[in-house]
């Protein structure tokens, strides 16, 4: 675990090393680096890769709703800056109850981590989006109510959700939120 804490705190200090570069006239801010994102979407491989190796104790105790990962650039594009941030807020949101579940599920020590890490670093994107003045979701009381949504039984199922999720909706609106565009001067 440690070792893990490490890589994602070496990741953050070679961003900070990077925006401090002399020579850049007016850089984004780090939190909208799109490496930082990347890092993420590799650790969700890992965990999906872990995941489709795993033999014994790697399954979910019941199916979970998850959101749609495909996206509609035509539809995408014409909602607005707030439409898009609640889609994917509400996404980020089921992935975690999802993982949750996931998580009491598996009895696969090895797997435990990669669940643990995988929740910690839903935890963080939250925290960008927040960073980014995006606001947070507030979830339903009931989750069937939510639109753009599927229920996945495997394991597998869910960790390939998240990952073409962070893929597409999540590297979506942090590539065109207003805060991570460049100031014209």
């Amino acid at each position: 675990m440690l070792q893990k804490t490490g890589r994602g705190l070496l990741a953050l200090l070679l961003l900070v090393l990077d925006w401090t570069q002399p020579g850049l006239s007016s850089p984004l801010r780090p939190i909208c680096d799109l490496r930082v994102l990347n890092h993420f979407i590799q650790e969700a491989r890992d965990a999906e890769g872990a995941m489709k190796s795993c033999r014994e104790g790697c399954g979910l105790s019941q199916s979970v709703t998850v959101p749609q990962t495909t996206v509609d650039f035509d539809v995408w594009e014409k909602k607005n800056a707030q439409e898009q941030a609640q889609e994917v807020q509400t996404g980020l949101w089921l992935l975690q109850q999802s993982l949750n579940t996931l998580q009491t599920s598996v009895t696969n020590t090895a797997m435990h981590s990669h669940i643990d890490n995988t929740i910690r670093n839903l935890l963080s994107i939250n925290a960008v989006l927040r960073s980014l003045n995006i606001q947070e979701f507030t979830p339903p009381a009931n989750a069937t109510d939510l639109e753009g949504t599927w229920r996945v039984s495997l394991a597998t199922d869910l960790l390939q959700v998240h990952v073409n999720f962070l893929r597409g909706k999540v590297h979506l609106l942090l590539s065109s939120a207003q805060a991570c565009k460049p100031d014209v001067s």
